[in-house]
């Protein structure tokens, strides 16, 4: 998620491993927080027992590391990315032999961003910095993890801006997120849900990201890297439940569930 953004890796000169904190004016309320190597190893056993043919990993790096908030828009973050702790943990987990699928470059920064965002340009850049840095790791081709991005919601200036910096074999996936019903805990939600105009939109939302994608990027291809029907779907105002509408006997019954089914959409 977002937050990932301003994780540090236990590797390298990180030895220290803060846990998160509670912090005003933090991202999305939180301090920077560290990820364990013993979690880290822990993935990958998890990994290595249930098999690599049955999953893969993609992983998101911080992508605001190195980063400040502008003094003209807190909400944008400037300068470059410094992948010095992301190296680090690049080359242990090479060391050991842990398999990445791909390595995508922050969550939800393009565009209008979800609590941070970050120009387009230098998106272009950071990102060709980390295809570099894959490069390097990686020499041999056929075990070189893709690179993916920017993972956020589609904006066409800033998408048709990003595709035009970045350079041919930069990127191989383009990702962008899709919840076509907003925040669950719009009032509204339930209504949306059953409007297959409403629904229906979500078809003109990929078809913009594959066009531009095509038009100014062709050697990648689009991805959408995460998807469900809604943001903060669960809440108390919005419970999961089915709504069916009877035109027979011109009534309409809810069926709460008492499951939290958003977690299996």
């Amino acid at each position: 998620g977002s937050v990932e953004d301003q994780i540090v890796y236990q590797f390298g000169k990180q030895k220290k491993c803060p846990h998160f904190k509670k912090r005003e004016g933090g991202l999305f309320g939180f301090s920077t927080t560290c990820l364990p190597k013993m979690r880290w190893d822990e993935v990958h056993e998890f990994f290595n027992k249930i098999g690599y043919l049955f999953m893969k990993l993609i992983f998101g790096l911080n992508a605001l590391t190195g980063k400040k908030n502008s003094i003209q828009d807190k909400l944008n973050w400037v300068g470059n990315w410094n992948p010095k702790n992301a190296i680090s943990l690049m080359k242990y987990t090479i060391s050991k032999g842990y398999k990445i699928d791909s390595y995508e470059l922050g969550n939800e920064l393009c565009a209008e961003g979800i609590g941070a965002r970050v120009d387009s340009v230098q998106y272009a850049k950071d990102i060709t910095m980390l295809r570099r840095i894959v490069n390097l790791l990686y020499p041999d081709a056929s075990r070189r993890p893709k690179v993916l991005g920017p993972g956020g919601f589609y904006g066409k200036e800033w998408f048709q801006s990003f595709l035009l910096n970045v350079g041919p074999g930069v990127v191989d996936g383009v990702t962008h997120h899709i919840y076509n019903l907003g925040a669950g805990v719009d009032k509204d939600v339930i209504n949306k849900i059953q409007d297959p105009y409403f629904l229906s939109q979500v078809a003109e939302t990929f078809k913009n990201v594959a066009q531009a994608v095509k038009e100014f990027t062709p050697w990648a291809a689009p991805w959408v890297g995460e998807a469900k029907n809604a943001i903060y779907i669960g809440s108390q105002e919005n419970r999961c439940r089915f709504k069916h509408k009877s035109t027979s006997v011109l009534q309409r019954t809810d069926v709460d569930l008492c499951l939290n089914l958003h977690r299996f959409s």
